[in-house]
């Protein structure tokens, strides 16, 4: 009881210094929490909403292994609606039309979609009607009329009475807006556009006698699994009978976003508590240093090193319950904040219904106490050992010279390790095991920087001294001389900016790379001048080929979809593949290298290419003979015309035949719809085709024209979005980090009171001290940066050389970045003192001689 009352005297008593390392705590357990509370709710959203749309038992066509991808939707017959009801146990059995193999287009051209969700095109039947009700209007009623859903009709500005375009692949239909529909629970962003069930199948599937399923209510005291197993023996073979459970959690594992933003989330959470370590153990590492008189004193009159020791941790325990309370409010603050910017960007959630499981406060408290117990374990443990004698004739805790050694070698053999493990990687020969080797140096080398930057300190910052703070004269050198003073604690705060600009480093280099790598690529690879593909999963309509085969100025057309063969080699192996089936041009609009053989004859009737490394497994040459079994479609001999390099970017690995080829062995209505068009303008008419393409695709807003410049732009876009979010999501870390900096100074100026306060007293004015200050944060904040940026590159430099394996082989490193991200880092060292130091300058010059 002794220790916890001292413990609770010395926790009120400091607690402006414990400020600080509080947020740092609330931050990490906030993102902790939030990501828990904000990706809980989007599931049970997501839930509530695969939910509404499942039913009992759902009859749908059989889902075959390696199936042909057509772009047109599956079906079945529609009187298989007629056999589900005369199924014992069935209390209804409605056949419903649903697809998202469609496009809405607007008046003005643009196209409505969900946001960020698919579109789905469906019957207003009984099936859809169990959890959807017209909202406003009326019914459709014939071929010409639609309903929409509220959520799209309010997003895109669509009202009762406007006419929209449908574009399938049975072809163009132009229907009214005659009412609205409503979920009844919640949808996260899809569109749905709902068709007279007498004329859904045929403008939406193509066939008026055919049905995407049977949606199967089940009678009162039949289970779902039950009735699942009577109308699978009264169907027999040929169609794929699930659960409500199986086709949810199939709905489920269609949205795989879902765990990557979860896990991706708390994987940023774990850098920021991460970072807070390294604040709380600075913090506790000061006040045990600015208390070592009174824990003398506490042991002079018989306190044991036990009871020290459990009373720092006693405190850090009260640090860490208060900022876990407090960081539990904040996350789920911090999700319904998420919710809104989700709903702001059209994914709708409902913060009436947020999720705050058991979990969440249990991770809070979890992640908050441990990680401040263990940060403060070892400044309690150098408290213990302060011996009474010592701790009464000094004011600072004796240095420990032979564990600074220690120290220093053990980060030395740490770095070392983990260098030898990045040149390993960079002169790997597979990806895999160069990937294994990254992930180790990358770990190595971070905990032996963490560990070792002490004695950097001493080098660095001297350099950056000489450099930074020369200019200022005597004031810069007072600063540089203080921020050495404690290598340790200098070391330790710089690592805490190190983590979190050491990975926007590594990531800068590799997004450059790769973007630079691809734009290499194109320049290479590619000889198109134009690529036409979709923006959404829809395939092209034989209307928008035809626009593109039609539109002047074009040399030729290259159409390129995917076939789906079993192959069997002469050695009797046998597998699945995906062969690109294109027009022969397309030896013209894509280069790819070959080894053996002409590409040009793999697209000759009956011909094939394949990569070297397939070739190489199955001992082939060019003119040996292949089995393919198209699926859907016949078996026949192909013959090898060519075996291509898998050093590039742009379809490596794929293998070649003719689209010809593809149709000559496949009924046509198992032959893939295109996904992708190339296209090459006349000479010297590249503006005019370009133009005369864009205009041809008005009426289709769902494809995209892209010349070289767009195409490269795009995907520079694309990376550097992906960039910016996880920027982002450092930014936290980032946050903690400079909370260290000014939790450090702080601490610093009252452990140097008296010092400030002599310094004074012979004539320092308190612009030089507010200076000085000013300028020994910055020079730490540029040695965590150097540091940071430093790992930064190594981890860039050795993650393109693995990338390389794959066919990414250009490094480009963007210095712009790298050297604004050091400058900002001077701009955050100055932001983080000016508190510290405005403090320091107001101090009273002989009460701080007298403290």
């Amino acid at each position: 009881m002794t220790v916890l009352r001292i413990s609770l005297r010395s926790f009120f008593a400091h607690k402006g210094r414990m400020v600080l390392s509080g947020m740092a705590i609330v931050l990490s357990v906030a993102f902790v929490c939030g990501t828990l509370v904000f990706t809980g709710t989007l599931n049970s959203t997501f839930d509530r909403f695969f939910g509404s749309l499942t039913s009992d038992v759902r009859v749908a066509p059989v889902a075959e292994e390696h199936a042909q991808e057509t772009g047109r939707p599956d079906t079945i017959a529609a009187d298989v609606a007629d056999r589900v009801r005369a199924v014992d146990g069935v209390a209804a059995a409605d056949g419903q039309v649903m697809t998202e193999h469609l496009t809405l287009v607007d008046a003005g051209g643009e196209q409505i979609d969900g946001s960020g969700g698919p579109t789905f095109g469906a019957d207003w039947g009984p099936a859809i009607q169990r959890s959807m009700d017209l909202a406003e209007g009326r019914a459709p009623s014939g071929p010409g009329e639609a309903l929409l859903d509220a959520d799209t009709a309010e997003r895109q500005g669509v009202a009762i009475g406007d006419r929209l375009d449908i574009v399938a692949v049975p072809g163009r239909v132009t229907v009214e807006v005659t009412g609205l529909a409503s979920f009844r629970d919640t949808n996260p962003g899809a569109a749905f556009v709902l068709l007279d069930p007498a004329a859904a199948a045929e403008r939406l599937l193509g066939a008026a006698d055919e049905i995407s399923t049977v949606e199967v209510v089940a009678a009162d005291g039949v289970s779902d699994d039950e009735l699942r197993e009577r109308i699978v023996a009264a169907l027999g073979d040929g169609y794929d009978v699930e659960t409500r459970a199986e086709g949810e959690q199939a709905l489920r594992d269609e949205v795989g976003f879902l765990g990557v933003v979860r896990y991706a989330m708390l994987g940023f959470a774990g850098i920021a508590v991460l970072v807070g370590i390294f604040l709380i153990v600075n913090t506790f590492s000061m006040l045990v240093a600015q208390r070592t008189r009174e824990i003398g004193l506490m042991r002079a009159i018989g306190s044991s090193r036990r009871q020290v020791n459990r009373s720092v941790l006693t405190e850090a325990l009260l640090l860490g319950v208060v900022g876990s309370v407090l960081g539990i409010g904040a996350g789920i603050g911090l999700a319904v904040g998420l919710m809104a910017l989700m709903d702001a960007a059209g994914v709708t959630m409902d913060t009436s219904r947020l999720t705050v499981t058991a979990a969440v406060p249990v991770a809070g408290l979890a992640v908050g106490v441990v990680t401040t117990l263990v940060a403060a374990w070892l400044p309690a443990r150098r408290a213990g050992r302060v011996s009474p004698m010592a701790a009464l004739r000094e004011a600072g805790t004796p240095g420990d010279g032979r564990a600074g050694r220690v120290r220093a070698a053990l980060g030395l053999l740490l770095s070392g390790a983990g260098a030898a493990a990045l040149v390993a990687a960079a002169n790997s020969d597979e990806a895999s095991g160069g990937s294994a080797l990254l992930g180790l140096g990358l770990l190595a080398t971070l905990v032996g920087a963490v560990v070792v930057a002490p004695l950097l300190a001493s080098v660095v910052v001297r350099a950056v001294s000489a450099v930074v703070l020369r200019a200022f004269g005597p004031v810069g050198r007072m600063a540089g001389r203080n921020a050495l003073r404690n290598p340790r604690r200098t070391g330790a705060t710089a690592g805490a900016l190190m983590i979190g600009l050491a990975l926007v480093g590594g990531l800068g280099v590799v997004g450059s790379s790769v973007v630079a790598s691809a734009s290499d690529q194109l320049d290479r690879s590619v000889g198109a001048d134009f690529i036409v593909d979709s923006s959404s999963s829809q395939a092209f309509t034989p209307d928008a080929v035809r626009a593109v085969r039609e539109t002047p100025g074009l040399g030729h057309v290259t159409e390129l979809t995917s076939v789906s063969v079993e192959l069997t080699t002469a050695d009797g192996g046998s597998s699945a593949q995906e062969l690109v089936a294109a027009d022969p041009t397309y030896a013209d609009d894509l280069r790819t290298e070959t080894l053996s053989g002409e590409l040009a004859a793999a697209y000759e009737p009956d011909h094939l290419s394949v990569p070297e490394s397939f070739a190489t497994e199955h001992g082939l040459a060019v003119g040996d003979e292949l089995t393919a079994r198209f699926v859907g479609g016949e078996t026949v001999p192909l013959t090898l015309a060519a075996i291509t390099s898998e050093d590039t970017v742009l379809d490596q690995g794929a293998m070649y035949l003719a689209l010809d080829t593809a149709r000559a062995h496949l009924p046509a209505e198992r032959m893939p719809s295109t996904t992708t068009l190339f296209a090459t303008a006349d000479d010297g008419a590249e503006d005019a085709a370009y133009a005369a393409l864009q205009e041809s695709l008005r009426e289709f807003p769902m494809y995209e024209v892209n010349n070289q410049a767009d195409y490269k732009q795009l995907l520079e876009d694309e990376i550097g979005a992906l960039l910016n979010i996880v920027y982002g999501l450092l930014a936290l870390a980032i946050v903690v980090a400079i909370l260290g900096v000014v939790n450090t100074l702080t601490l610093s100026v009252v452990e140097r009171t008296r010092e400030i306060g002599l310094m004074r007293a012979i004539g320092l004015s308190r612009r030089q001290l507010r200076r000085m200050i000013r300028l020994e944060s910055v020079v730490i904040a540029v040695f965590g940066a150097v540091l940071g940026l430093g790992l930064g590159l190594a981890w860039g430099v050795t993650a393109q050389r693995v990338l390389a394996l794959e066919g990414f082989d250009v490094l480009e490193i963007p210095w712009p970045t790298l050297l604004t991200v050091l400058a900002a880092s001077a701009v955050v060292g100055l932001v983080a003192a000016l508190l510290p130091a405005f403090r320091a300058g107001r101090l009273p010059v002989l009460r701080a001689i007298a403290t």
